[in-house]
């Protein structure tokens, strides 16, 4: 904290709570998000109020006051730490310059270099870098890259030839693209311009505990695990994905896989492990297999899950990250909920993810 200076003795203190208890233990324990909801302390000898995360040393308890919020602090003569940054003054200023940078390589053909997007966003290199990372989830590389995929599928998908669309993206050449073709799109660019046309994805279906299941997979693993809609709209949702490539029912190739995942809805007994044909971005791939690392019979929230991949801010890139997984059960975001507790939403539906979170709770106790 910056200023240590006291406050009169006469400072009006914050009226009494009933949560106060709770609110001293998540002080200490430095919990960013508690459980009883968000709120400030202000400390009578230093002057200033902070969050409950907040990286200074932890106060007396009889110097601490409480506030649902800053007006509230700042009305009753406290000040904002500057560490902390309670009012998100600092976040707003560090945000709206890795949205600048985020831009510039939106708008570059090619890769800025760190020292670039650094110096036109006024901060050290290093600096810059712990933001964007911290912001995006993802460094300055990664994102560029992640924009040059996108520009080379949307071309792709547009018709445009493969040397076409390799240049027009910023490759330079397309042996960087076929190089590495699945980290690039999930398949190679000429699958891509062609919608899937040439890959067979065999499915199978069954009916669960929860409701029709469909299964995917492609001869490098399972793409696609559906349930609880009907067969046709569990169809479409695979096809939408791979409007071109051939699918063909393979009931007997699958049935060891529709037998783990049937079994798995009707009675989870452990974590439902099946070779995956994984496709998406680097930080997708980073919070799905983040997400295989949740113990069974637990949860995450999605502030945490954003922590365990080392992007505390990258909180709602993780829940979409979440939504775009096509492999539910194998890849569980089932198992992350809202920072309160709150099941939030779930493709398959809340009930469905209540069920799964109670019957696996129920069998890890077993």
């Amino acid at each position: 904290m910056p200023d240590s200076s006291p406050l009169p003795d006469l400072l009006p203190e914050a009226p009494a709570a009933g949560g106060d208890d709770a609110r001293w233990e998540a002080l200490v324990a430095r919990d960013p998000a508690p459980a009883g909801g968000p709120f400030l302390y202000a400390v009578t000898t230093q002057g200033v109020f902070c969050r409950p995360g907040c990286p200074s040393r932890p106060p007396l308890r009889r110097n601490v006051r409480f506030y649902a919020d800053a007006a509230t602090a700042e009305a009753a003569g406290f000040r904002a730490c500057k560490r902390c940054d309670p009012k998100g003054e600092r976040a707003a200023i560090h945000a709206a310059a890795i949205g600048a940078a985020c831009a510039l390589i939106e708008a570059s053909e090619g890769i800025p270099s760190l020292a670039a997007l650094a110096g036109r966003a006024g901060y050290a290199r290093h600096h810059f870098l712990r933001l964007f990372k911290e912001i995006t989830g993802v460094t300055p590389h990664s994102y560029a890259a992640s924009v040059r995929a996108r520009r080379l599928q949307a071309s792709l998908a547009a018709g445009d030839r493969v040397a076409e669309a390799v240049a027009g993206a910023g490759y330079g050449s397309e042996s960087r693209v076929y190089e590495a073709p699945g980290r690039v799109l999930g398949m190679t660019p000429g699958a891509a311009r062609r919608g899937g046309a040439g890959e067979t994805i065999r499915i199978a279906t069954a009916v669960s505990a929860l409701g029709p299941v469909m299964i995917g997979a492609t001869d490098s693993g399972v793409c696609f695990i559906g349930f609880a809609e009907d067969f046709g709209t569990l169809e479409g949702d695979l096809r939408q994905r791979f409007p071109q490539a051939r699918i063909e029912a393979a009931p007997e190739a699958l049935a060891g896989t529709v037998r783990q995942v049937v079994g798995f809805l009707a009675e989870p007994r452990a974590a439902l492990a099946l070779p995956l044909d994984l496709r998406g971005t680097a930080f997708q791939r980073r919070v799905w297999e983040a997400l295989q690392a949740i113990p069974f019979g637990q949860t995450r929230t999605y502030g945490e899950m954003a922590v365990a991949i080392g992007a505390p801010k990258a909180v709602r890139a993780v829940a979409r990250a979440c939504a775009q997984n096509h492999v539910s059960l194998a890849v569980p975001c089932h198992r992350v909920v809202g920072k309160d507790g709150d099941l939030t939403g779930y493709r398959w539906g809340v009930p469905r993810k209540r069920a799964l979170l109670a019957q696996e709770k129920a069998a890890a106790k077993a």
